[in-house]
This record gives C-alpha cells, structure tokens and sequence, in this order.
C-alpha cells in the first residue's frame, strides 16, 4: 500500500493518499471532489542508517 502526493489542480491543495491494488475509484480533491489531480514527487526521511540521530533504532 503505498503513500502518494497529489496536487489538485482546480484549487492547489496537496494531499496524500494510500493506494490499494483493489482501487477502482479515481483520485480526487479532498477539499473540492475535483479529479484534475497530478502525482507529485515527494521526499521522505529515514535516519534508520544513521546511528547518532538518537531514533532508537540499531
């Protein structure tokens, strides 16, 4: 199940949204129910690897 970001492109609001294999429905704009929606790119961080980031896993 991943996570993706999406921007609307009828109001700008970004959001986020878990995709499920079974999905049939389109994505849509939870703030105005718009399916003009773009995947944007999206960054995430992770200090599992670094071990003097004090996250308490080794």
């Amino acid at each position: 199940m991943p996570l993706f970001e999406y921007k609307c492109e009828k109001c700008g609001k970004v959001f986020e949204k878990l995709i499920f294999s079974t999905d049939k429905e389109p994505i849509r704009c939870p703030v105005c129910n718009s399916e003009s929606v773009s995947k944007i790119l999206s960054s995430f961080s992770s200090n599992l690897s670094c071990p003097s980031s004090g996250s308490g896993f080794k």
